[in-house]
């Protein structure tokens, strides 16, 4: 009966235009939202457009936030000699939970995939080496997935990174291969930070 209200139906194609949503959640997610008070639909519509327009890129590691600098780059106390690289601002916050890295990220906004039509030129590479070469930079941590993606970028900026002197590294596998920064936990996290290596 569902598939013949037309405007049901567009409201779960929206929603199953969002990452890692199928066609049944998307439909769940339409009949959830007819199920709130006109006014919690409101305050919902209203919550994804104060979102869209005020947040945006840093304009210093390209994290996304709703102020002119991120938390993490205003904090006077983060060491920014020591930048960590990762590939989405999710996996920022999985890393942030364990408490231990002082230092400051980059976020690439993707990973290279020749196969997705993907490449260097649309990450956020050229603002990764713009700081390495500007501000003092010692050591960048290199925390893509370990996946075929995450190892191809990792080699890719290790080459690019190699003329200015700093150390690069990779995290440790305490990550899984094949597994998302954003699913593991903190304990995880913190061997894989701990034992990171030379690239």
């Amino acid at each position: 009966m569902a598939e013949y209200i037309e405007s049901l139906q567009l409201l779960a194609e929206k929603f199953g235009r969002l990452e890692g949503v199928g066609k049944k959640t998307a439909m769940r997610m339409a009949f959830s939202i007819l199920e709130l008070e006109e006014e919690e639909v409101r305050s919902f519509a209203s919550a994804i457009l104060d979102a869209k327009e005020k947040i945006h890129l840093c304009p210093i590691c390209q994290n996304l936030t709703d102020r002119e600098v991120c938390s993490i780059c205003a904090d006077e106390e983060r060491d920014r000699a020591t930048v960590c690289v990762v590939s989405d601002p999710r996996a920022v916050l999985a890393m942030e939970k364990v408490r231990e890295f002082s230092g400051v990220y980059h976020v690439l906004h993707g990973l290279i995939s020749p196969m997705n039509g993907i490449t260097p030129e649309q990450l956020k590479i050229k603002e990764l080496l713009q700081r390495v070469s500007e501000d003092g930079v010692e050591e960048v941590i290199v925390a893509t997935n370990p996946t075929v993606e995450g190892e191809a970028t990792a080699m890719y900026l290790s080459k690019l990174l190699r003329p200015f002197g700093v150390r690069v590294t990779r995290l440790a596998y305490g990550v899984p291969v094949g597994a998302d920064l954003e699913y593991a936990d903190e304990i995880t996290l913190f061997r894989a930070l701990e034992g990171r290596r030379d690239v």
